[in-house]
């Protein structure tokens, strides 16, 4: 694409302890992440779960321009295909989800394709006698995108350069194996619904939030003071009740127990907080649940499973998981000032339901677009997307602990306040956009 910003100036816009504000406001800036981010990272599709029949079929964008059906086809494989047909390249799937019973069907000339993308038939393809069209070539078929799973998680690339899918998750792998291990059946599956939040503003903003330990007691103070104020009029027998007002109070601990967690960041601009302890290491584990892991796990690995403890976990760029409250929220970008969030929650396999219940639970309370958390959020993202079009200044900070990160062999920890995090994300954002090796 043509754009104002070559290689140069590029390089200019992210240094190690700032970022240019335009990386945040500029159109031309978006769409070149959309090419050189969005369009070489592997980008999270959905799980496999969300297809469990033949011909059921789920459909999303890479980016904020290409869309892709996901199948399972009559061999039980999950495809990912480009939601395009090769005739006149209209959009074969329209729906959400949903189950397209023998094959898709064009919904223009009515061309036929099977779950794996063959073009089947054409109608009336006497037309196409003697003029060398051939039904079997290839590039008559609903195009395939490289994918691979993880676990049962769907993840789909436009690049042919990018790495194989298990280089790319690197030690965040971990967190996938926690979530998993979570299940009595050591498996998850999507239940429950889906949640969808339109966010205006940049997509990174939310990102960079994930891990960002120096705002919670001062965004969510409001609604910290509430929970307390509420537990403190209830009945001493008034369990149920507490419990639900517990999952707000951790959003208002002190800087020191959020540095306790810290940050531990990986290649490719992934990072989670905790390991060892989260705000969410108090939970309590209910005993119907609990001796469902011992029945399955035993003792000694049922406690190892607990006491890996992650808050949020980031695949960069589309991917958030929270592997001690079973949800995920995937971001969908849609312009330079609009994004879409969507949150996902998941049964543990063999667990009582309350678990689930629980997970819902939590999902409405934080990540809903009326719940008491995630609003505070996008005032403050909004107040950001607002107020960089000042020209007070050029730059945004990232400074916090700086020089202090520790390197290890596959990975980087830090301070749980510090900025490693956003440090983490914006050298990947280098690596993809300016073609930058990591060191």
């Amino acid at each position: 694409m043509n754009t104002t910003f070559d290689q140069a100036a590029l390089e200019q816009l992210v240094q190690p302890t700032r970022i240019n504000k335009q990386v945040y406001i500029n159109p031309e800036i978006f769409e070149l992440e959309m090419d050189r981010i969005w369009g070489q990272a592997w980008i999270f599709i959905g799980h496999e779960s969300q297809v469990r029949k033949t011909g059921d079929y789920f459909t999303t964008n890479i980016n904020h321009k290409v869309p892709v059906v996901m199948v399972r086809d009559k061999n039980g494989k999950v495809q990912v295909l480009h939601n395009r047909c090769a005739h006149k390249g209209a959009k074969i799937v329209t729906s959400r989800s949903g189950n397209a019973p023998g094959a898709f069907r064009c919904p223009y000339h009515g061309w036929t394709f099977s779950h794996d993308g063959n073009l089947l038939k054409i109608p009336n393809e006497s037309g196409y006698e003697n003029t060398g069209f051939d039904l079997n070539d290839s590039c008559n078929n609903l195009q395939p995108v490289a994918q691979d799973n993880y676990k049962g998680f769907i993840f789909a690339t436009l690049s042919s350069q990018a790495p194989d899918l298990k280089t790319w998750l690197g030690g965040t792998t971990d967190c996938f194996d926690n979530l998993c291990d979570r299940a009595p059946e050591g498996e998850v599956e999507v239940a429950g619904g889906v949640l969808r939040y339109e966010h205006d503003c940049n997509w990174k903003f939310i990102l960079e939030n994930l891990n960002d330990t120096m705002h919670p007691m001062v965004v969510h103070q409001s609604v910290v003071q509430s929970a307390q104020a509420y537990i403190s009029s209830l009945d001493t027998d008034d369990i149920k009740q507490k419990a639900e007002a517990q999952i707000i109070l951790p959003f208002g601990a002190s800087f020191e127990n959020f540095e306790e967690s810290g940050i531990t960041g990986f290649r490719y601009g992934h990072h989670y907080d905790g390991g060892k302890t989260s705000i969410h290491a108090d939970y309590s584990v209910m005993p119907e649940y609990h001796q469902a892991m011992i029945d399955r796990y035993g003792a000694q690995r049922t406690q190892e499973i607990y006491a890996f403890n992650t808050h949020n976990t980031l695949l960069y760029p589309s991917l958030t998981i929270k592997c001690a409250v079973q949800n995920i929220r995937v971001i969908r970008p849609v312009a330079v000032d609009k994004f879409i969030v969507e949150t996902w929650s998941f049964r543990l396999k063999g667990a009582p339901d309350e678990m689930l219940q629980r997970t819902l639970l939590y999902s409405r309370l934080i990540n809903s677009s009326a719940s008491m958390v995630g609003p505070d959020d996008l005032e403050v993202y909004r107040r950001m997307q607002e107020g960089l079009a000042s020209n007070a200044s050029q730059w945004v900070e990232m400074h916090r602990q700086y020089g202090r990160d520790q390197q290890l062999k596959d990975r980087v920890r830090g301070g749980g306040t510090s900025d490693l995090d956003v440090r983490t994300q914006y050298q990947a954002w280098r690596y993809y956009m300016l073609g930058e090796d990591y060191a």
